[in-house]
């Protein structure tokens, strides 16, 4: 052998074109089986929106008393029976969503008894809507999370997991040198791909684990783990063999492919601190991944250390000289290992 190469131990390690076409089917095929659902959604969303403005714009209860909001659930569930969305709690929530996006005017500038429900809210069930704007801080995070359920197609558990673990405020929040190394029009793409820190809260792990127990139970764990690393992310490979010419051997963690973006992400595990060599090893898995992995249809490789912690100097320092697009993000895991070893002492 005279150049380096990946060993292929497993046939589908290196099927991302299949991957990416199946992923682009799939979604098709359910884009067509939730068409009319999204349709009968969007009619039931626009009713509520326009009772909500009605409710913030007519002042019901200067008109007509303070129990008026029930009486009028009592009217409807009386006039439609079958209908379940007439509670007082429901219409209360009404109210709240319509008066959330019209606080700071951000949605519209029309007044407020004539804004019309944004198209995109359609595409997102009800209590998926009533989760995000009565766990939100802000119109923004709200809408991050309306947009992220659209293009996740999130479940109402994914969604709430996703609040709870301040994703909004965790996105694209990774140390990297993507600015000096990244086309301009990818660098801001390609760093929103990654958090800080990363919630690994759903791992089972011992006290003082090492790297390969932390990798064994993310692997055991893959499908949350890629629910966790975000939208668009495929599974390549574990400790895919990268052989030199000598015979000599290396073997970078875990490697996953980007489908929306067209480049393979390398991620390195480290059960401590981050350390200034750190950077130097993934550098190479990177390149490796440039050289055997990616082809002229895809964008530059991007390498991710995910560590206990780190200090933000030496994260940058060790960075700034380094060639290829590196990012640095801690994880969030000490709680769940307190937790785990404190039931164990109940038992």
């Amino acid at each position: 052998m005279e150049y380096p190469e990946f060993v292929k131990r497993d046939r589908m390690t290196n099927q991302e074109l299949y991957i990416s076409w199946l992923s682009e089917v799939k979604s098709r095929v359910a884009q067509a089986q939730s068409k009319a659902v999204i349709q009968v959604n969007t009619a039931m969303l626009e009713l509520y929106w326009s009772i909500g403005r009605d409710l913030v714009s007519l002042h019901p209860e200067d008109k007509w008393g303070k129990g008026i909001v029930r009486q009028f659930a009592l009217d409807m569930r009386e006039a439609f029976p079958d209908n379940k969305g007439f509670s007082d709690t429901n219409i209360k929530y009404m109210r709240r969503w319509y008066e959330f996006y019209n606080q700071t005017d951000t949605i519209s500038q029309q007044p407020a008894d004539q804004i019309e429900m944004p198209s995109l809210f359609g595409k997102v069930p009800w209590f998926h809507h009533v989760l995000i704007f009565t766990k939100s801080k802000n119109v923004d995070e709200a809408l991050f999370y309306v947009n992220q359920t659209i293009e996740g197609n999130w479940s109402r558990r994914m969604l709430e997991d996703s609040i709870q673990s301040d994703l909004y405020n965790r996105q694209g929040q990774a140390l990297t040198n993507f600015e000096n190394r990244l086309p301009a029009t990818e660098s801001q793409l390609a760093k929103e791909i990654l958090k800080d820190p990363y919630n690994l809260d759903f791992l089972t792990i011992r006290q003082g684990f090492e790297e390969k127990e932390l990798e064994d139970a993310i692997i055991s764990n893959i499908t949350r783990f890629l629910l966790e690393l975000g939208q668009g992310f495929a599974f390549v490979g574990r400790q895919m063999e990268l052989r030199m010419p000598d015979g000599q051997s290396y073997f970078p963690d875990l490697i996953f492919y980007h489908i929306p973006q067209k480049r393979y992400v390398v991620v390195e595990l480290k059960a401590g601190q981050f350390a200034p060599e750190y950077a130097g090893k993934i550098n190479f898995y990177v390149t490796a991944a440039d050289r055997l992995l990616k082809d002229e249809t895809d964008n530059q490789s991007v390498g991710l250390i995910i560590c206990k912690a780190y200090d933000k100097t030496i994260v940058e320092w060790s960075l700034q000289d380094i060639n290829k697009s590196l990012g640095v993000a801690a994880s969030q895991l000490q709680e769940v290992v307190e937790r785990t070893i404190a039931e164990l002492k109940l038992k």
